[in-house]
């Protein structure tokens, strides 16, 4: 089992290979977790939501591990988080990517525009598209209907780590390598360096989250 009280960069990694699971009026799809990214709470990550504080946006983050924090982005694109930490200290998982293990004809009804098997949930609004998790799921249980979540039953390829991809300001250079991916899976997206990453921005709402 996985312990999502602890914090997002000690759970991040221990999500690879589990299977998420969604099963919505259409049908269900289930994706193997291949990268994911980590952020952390107040004050202490400059690529989270949640840097300056608890906002109406923010509210599941802080909430109780084990939920879903989702959030709209770019004005056409829902993504995905995994709640970590005990309540009220706000740090999540985001989920990039992953490979589709069940529901493949669906997923590919919802991801038309796929030009591979390996992209249907390639990045993180694809991957949130293709198991067709929406806006208002936000603050979902991942161990009640509509979703399930299985840890992997086995030990993951192995686990690699770079800096979070498209993240502007100060979340987007070291110390940052919060970046977990399992390594030569082609499902994984490629790393991508914001222009503005390390610059004096830091506004808390960054592409790094999908902002």
């Amino acid at each position: 089992m996985i312990d999502f009280g602890a914090d997002a960069l000690e759970v991040a990694p221990l999500l690879l290979g589990a299977v998420l699971s969604h099963d919505s009026p259409g049908g269900e799809v289930a994706v193997r977790i291949t990268e994911v990214e980590a952020y952390l709470g107040v004050g202490v990550d400059p690529g989270s939501h949640a840097f300056r504080g608890r906002s109406k946006r923010t509210a599941s983050m802080f909430g109780e591990p084990g939920r879903l924090y989702t959030y709209f982005t770019y004005g056409m694109h829902v993504c995905a988080n995994v709640v970590c930490s005990p309540e009220g200290e706000a740090s999540a998982v985001l989920l990039r990517g992953g490979e589709i293990v069940s529901g493949e004809d669906l997923a590919r009804v919802r991801r038309p525009t796929a030009k591979s098997d390996h992209a249907l949930a390639r990045g993180p609004a694809n991957l949130v598209r293709a198991l067709g998790i929406t806006l208002d799921e936000d603050g979902a249980r991942l161990d009640a209907a509509p979703f399930a979540l299985t840890p992997p039953t086995k030990a993951a390829r192995e686990v690699a780590a770079s800096l979070r991809t498209g993240v502007s300001g100060a979340g987007g250079v070291e110390p940052f390598v919060w970046r977990f991916f399992l390594a030569g899976e082609p499902t994984v997206s490629p790393y991508k360096r914001h222009p503005r990453a390390g610059s004096t921005e830091s506004r808390g709402d960054t592409p790094g989250m999908q902002a």
